[in-house]
Formats: structure tokens, sequence, C-alpha cells
């Protein structure tokens, strides 16, 4: 019986001590996220689904401003201003604005999608990768709501920067989405219209005010 509960403690001990270290691991990365001004990101996009034969990959780009965000994915833009957000539809000639609430947990946004795990999340050591003479330290998230659609999420941290390489979602639905970062850069000159919808200059497309 002492044998069981010392190895009981043992275990108990390593799982708390792992928490720690991914919990502190995650910290460096939010901290030294929050030093920039403002950070653009190309990445490439993977969205997999076995059981529903669905599979897709495709390249994209994001600009982070604070809370604010200009996101171009899968042939649309996202432009969100801090208050309302703009998605431009090219091919439709349509465009969506509608208020985002960016006190929703449960939503992983472009402007959090850096430091979304600071709430919600349960954090365990996962794996290391070399990728290239980078060593990618992965941790697993685990939501702390059981009623989430995610099952899980793998962030995948380069120790020598301390930013996100890969993030993996991985939703009970059997769907993975894989986010790998392509060019980080930090600090860049941007203009100060960037994140402002101008409405002439969609004169021709159908504006969809959903609020």
């Amino acid at each position: 019986m002492i044998k069981k509960i010392t190895f009981i403690l043992f275990v108990f001990g390593i799982t708390t001590l792992q928490a720690q270290s991914a919990k502190e691991l995650l910290t460096e990365v939010s901290k030294k996220v929050k030093t920039y001004d403002n950070i653009v990101i190309g990445f490439k996009y993977s969205l997999n689904n076995p059981t529903e034969n669905v599979s897709q990959e495709t390249r994209g780009d994001v600009t982070l401003k604070g809370n604010k965000y200009l996101l171009n994915l899968m042939g649309t833009k996202q432009m969100y201003d801090g208050k309302k957000l703009h998605v431009i539809i090219p091919e439709d000639e349509e465009i969506n604005i509608s208020s985002q609430n960016e006190e929703d947990e449960n939503s992983v946004t472009p402007s959090k999608m850096l430091t979304f795990y600071e709430d919600g999340y349960s954090y365990k050591m996962d794996i290391v990768q070399d990728v290239n003479g980078r060593k990618i330290q992965y941790v697993k998230l685990t939501p702390i709501d059981s009623k989430s659609d995610m099952k899980e999420i793998l962030l995948g941290v380069d120790k020598q920067t301390m930013h996100i390489y890969k993030m993996i979602q991985k939703q009970n639905n059997g769907t993975n989405v894989t986010i790998t970062v392509n060019s980080f850069k930090t600090n860049q000159p941007l203009s100060e219209t960037l994140f402002v919808f101008d409405e002439s200059k969609y004169e021709n497309y159908y504006i969809n005010r959903l609020d």
C-alpha cells in the first residue's frame, strides 16, 4: 500500500511539474508577443477530416496590432477595427459587417491567436520536434469546458525565438485545423488606415449589415 501511495504521489508530482513548466513556457511566449507594436504573419492553413473526406490547404497572412487585425485567407479579407468586423468577399462582391465579442473565451480570433491560451485551458508538455535545426516544443491544451467543440490544441513553440511556430486544433467532430507559421515579422511600418474600412472602394458591392 505504501509503495502504491508513493507511486501515485510520484505520478501526481510529475503531472504538476509538467503543467507548471508548460504554463511557464506559454507565459514567456505571451510576454514576448505583448512587447511588439504590431506583428505580420504569413502562414499555411490546412483543414482535414478523414471521415468526411475533406482535405484542403492554402496560404494566408494576417497583420495584428492590439485587438485590430487584417486577415487574408481563402480569397476573402477580414478586417477588424476594434469594434466592427468587415468580411469582404470579392468573388461574390459582398461585404458582411458585424460586431465581434472579443470577450468570448470560446472564439480564437486572429487578434487572440497568439494569446488565446491564457484562459480556459489546462496545460501539459508534449513532444519536442527538430525542424531544420529549430527545437519546437509542443504544449497540449485541453479545454476546461467539457462542452467545448474543441478536443485539444497542440501549440508548437520555437524555444529560441519564443514565437508560436504551429497550432493544431483537434475538434470533437474529427476535423483537424493546422496553422504553420512561415514568416513572423514584428514592428513593421503600417498605414494608419490599414484597419479602416473605406466603403467608397466597394461601390458595386452588396453590403450586409448584420447588426
